[in-house]
């Protein structure tokens, strides 16, 4: 759990630096980001799980240091887990929450009316 504090001590200070306005909410055993009430990241058993477009994950993917997020046997759509040593450089940071902030104006809120 150290490791993950680190990382979502990390996503703070890039969204902070971006001006991004977000919430936080325990998931998953760990911490998701919520940018407009999406799902933005989060961390994941010492991991990132990144929400990206659906169509970029292929690119993505070949990019390197993430794999596709799998649940209960089944690919997520539009969902990376990246690796440690995928955003170890906060440049690689960087990248992946770039590619999700990219995403999130089209993602779809998941929010309950």
């Amino acid at each position: 759990m150290a490791n993950d504090e680190h990382t979502v001590d990390r996503i703070r200070r890039v969204l902070s630096e971006r001006k991004v306005e977000w919430n936080e909410k325990r998931m998953f055993g760990g911490c998701g980001f919520m940018v407009d009430d999406k799902m933005l990241c989060g961390t994941y058993k010492g991991n990132i799980m990144a929400r990206v477009d659906p169509v970029e994950v292929k690119d993505l993917l070949a990019h390197g240091g993430a794999e596709q997020m799998i649940h209960g046997g089944r690919p997520m759509t539009g969902y990376l887990s990246v690796l440690p040593e995928g955003f170890d450089l906060d440049s690689e940071l960087e990248f992946w929450i770039g590619k999700c902030l990219e995403f999130n104006p089209q993602a779809k809120s998941s929010k309950k009316k």
